[in-house]
């Protein structure tokens, strides 16, 4: 029997969505595979977080998108072959995702497990805030990984372009995960935020009461400077600073870190690659000190947002995911500096620190298909919500369809409302 809630025929909603993401690190691309269930329009959605995974990027394939964004110098010709080519390279990356946690796409043969896949390709270009650059910019935003290719390799429907749609809008296309962090950890008495540190640093806030009271943005470098440091000192022989060891070993230089905190780039929106290491190496410093101040000041500027942008009252706990959140150098400052509150790693929900961005992106990806717009944060320069994401259909697509058409059943369009409450249902796996 249907719930006395439920008077517009709706056959509930179950759809398997695969989210992805390709950091600014290049590191590679994350995964989740999540199953997302809904009575009726007007319940709770429940995600259960089924599947987590990472695959890394191939080195000639990261070298020569990096050498792409570094000179800023290239043909169509060659925007047009790396698109293809991370479309492939995300596409891959999924199929080796579901061999290896055992469950089958739309072009593998029987039923296929995965209904939708949707998530963000390699940033290659993001400019929200042209006005803090000399010369004649505008708004723009490109990030490549063809859509078309990955649903032609799975069989399944596959969504992007989220960052684009969030600027059509009339908004900076980043972070874009205050909604999954509300959803996820918005407390009725606790001030919360949700702290990301990939190669770029965003954080989401959560005032205590309000799901829709949220706010996120960038706060400025990551792990981008301080990885490109410490390829650049180990000739390539390491990616990232494990465990933040090179810069335990160096001594900040305080006068840089102020300096490059009181840029443009720190006050409002992401930074520009600096000269710090030529200039601290003429100074006599060694790498590891560049390695040390360079973490430092993704640490400073961290605290700075936190103290600026904040709750009144401050932040109770803060939940760390991302790269960075495994650097101590950043975490033990965060510490020293917030003494009131509570540091922890957002695997203490279930969450694995690593899945947390991807799993942003299967959200937008369900409600994209769906036809529901996310909660838009506060303190943005648009607040009329919109659905973001383009599509491109599958093999499995008019079923997909047909499923999202059964749920919404004579359910008015009008009150077609985003997403307030969410459930999550446990993994054992997962959980702490």
């Amino acid at each position: 029997m249907p719930s006395a809630e439920n008077t517009y025929g709706s056959k509930g909603l179950s759809l398997i969505v695969i989210g992805t993401n390709a950091g600014t690190s290049m590191d590679g691309v994350d995964m989740v595979r999540v199953h997302f269930t809904q009575e009726h329009p007007a319940a709770p959605l429940k995600m259960k977080l089924l599947n987590y995974g990472e695959e890394p990027m191939p080195q000639k394939l990261k070298r020569r998108v990096m050498k792409l964004i570094k000179d800023n110098a290239t043909t169509p010709e060659e925007i047009a072959q790396v698109n293809m080519q991370l479309g492939e390279n995300t596409g891959n990356a999924i199929l080796k995702f579901a061999e290896r946690e055992g469950f089958k796409l739309g072009t593998q043969g029987g039923k296929g497990e995965v209904d939708l896949i949707g998530g963000q390709g390699q940033t290659i270009w993001h400019l929200p805030l042209p006005e803090l650059f000399e010369g004649d910019q505008e708004r723009a935003h490109l990030d490549m990984a063809e859509i078309a290719v990955i649903a032609a390799q799975t069989g399944v429907t596959t969504l992007g372009n989220f960052r684009v749609g969030d600027m059509a809008l009339g908004r900076q296309g980043c972070p874009l995960f205050a909604a999954l962090d509300s959803l996820l950890l918005c407390h009725p008495t606790l001030n919360r935020a949700v702290q990301n540190i990939g190669g770029i640093a965003n954080f989401s806030i959560l005032p205590a009461g309000d799901v829709e009271g949220c706010y996120d943005f960038d706060t400025g470098p990551g792990n981008v400077f301080i990885d490109a440091a410490v390829r650049h000192f180990t000739n390539g022989e390491l990616e990232y600073d494990r465990d933040g060891a090179m810069g335990a070993k160096g001594t900040v230089d305080q006068a840089i870190v102020d300096e490059m905190l009181a840029t443009d780039y720190f006050t409002h929106d992401i930074p520009k690659t600096t000269d710090i290491c030529k200039r601290m190496l003429a100074k006599g410093a060694s790498p590891e000190d560049c390695v040390a101040t360079i973490t430092r000041i993704t640490a400073q500027s961290l605290v700075e947002h936190y103290k600026r942008y904040g709750p009144p009252g401050g932040v109770d706990e803060i939940y760390m995911g991302g790269g960075g959140s495994y650097n101590p150098n950043i975490v033990n400052y965060l510490r020293e500096q917030l003494p009131n509150t509570r540091i922890t790693m957002i695997d203490e929900i279930g969450i694995p620190a690593g899945a947390k961005e991807a799993l942003g992106f299967a959200l937008m990806t369900l409600e994209a298909f769906v036809g529901r717009p996310l909660i838009v944060p506060q303190r943005v320069e648009n607040r009329e919500p919109g659905i973001i994401g383009q599509i491109q259909p599958g093999k499995n697509y008019f079923g997909a369809m047909k499923r999202v058409v059964g749920f919404w059943g004579e359910y008015p369009e009008e009150e077609v409302k985003c997403t307030t409450r969410m459930e999550v249902i446990p993994n054992e796996k997962f959980v702490q």
